[in-house]
């Protein structure tokens, strides 16, 4: 199971999964968010298989088969990224991507469209300049994003909320457990940046659901 995702790793649990962008500069700041969860925010519980009497049953989420991801595109942010294939170090920390323009996909978990929370992860900044994800801060519940894959097809995803994290409070299991359908977690740096630690306190986490064929169009 992953258990954090950050600037800096986060070693609680068997694995401890980080983007590795801790050489990250300061300057330009990112844009921040108004909300940040309370700490020890519920997981969500797990949906029952069975309607309750007197209520309808609802069609299941869309899930599509796994194919690759090549792009992301977030149409309200102007970004248009292709894809690292991004693992688990010796140290069981996220490899960054090398490239501080361009994102990364968690290749040893679900991919983008398929059942389960997929995990793009790019820079906010670096060396003192805007990166890949400078402005993911700024997306609202209903923007869309996208994903190209491998087999043609585009997984696309609506926004349903975006947190802020102090790492040491990072919901594990919020983040990266189990879902009924297709889910997206967009992850980069957020909060405040320490110059002598060289990493930003928080993480910026976006949550998104696939939506289906008529919903997507």
């Amino acid at each position: 199971m992953l258990t954090a995702l950050g600037c800096a790793l986060l070693a609680a649990g068997a694995v401890a999964l980080g983007t590795g962008l801790a050489d990250q500069d300061q300057d330009p700041a990112p844009p921040g968010i108004a909300a940040h969860p309370s700490p020890g925010s519920p997981s969500p519980g797990t949906p029952s298989a069975t309607p309750s009497p007197g209520t309808a049953a609802t069609a299941p989420p869309p899930v599509l088969p796994a194919a690759r991801p090549t792009r992301l595109t977030i149409p309200s942010l102007k970004v248009s990224t292709s894809l690292e294939r991004l693992r688990l170090d010796e140290h069981k920390a996220l490899t960054p991507p090398r490239d501080p323009d361009e994102a990364g996909w968690y290749a040893q978990g679900a991919a983008p469209g398929a059942r389960g929370p997929a995990v793009i992860a790019g820079h906010v900044t670096w060396n003192g300049a805007k990166a890949v994800f400078f402005d993911l801060a700024r997306l609202r519940p209903g923007a869309r994003v996208e994903v190209r894959r491998s087999d043609g097809t585009t997984a696309v995803f609506r926004v349903t909320r975006l947190t802020q994290y102090a790492k040491d409070r990072f919901p594990s299991l919020e983040v990266y457990g189990n879902t009924p359908g297709a889910e997206l977690r967009l992850i980069t740096c957020g909060g405040e940046y320490s110059g002598s630690a060289h990493h930003y306190s928080d993480n910026v986490v976006v949550y998104a659901k696939l939506l289906d064929d008529a919903d997507a169009t």
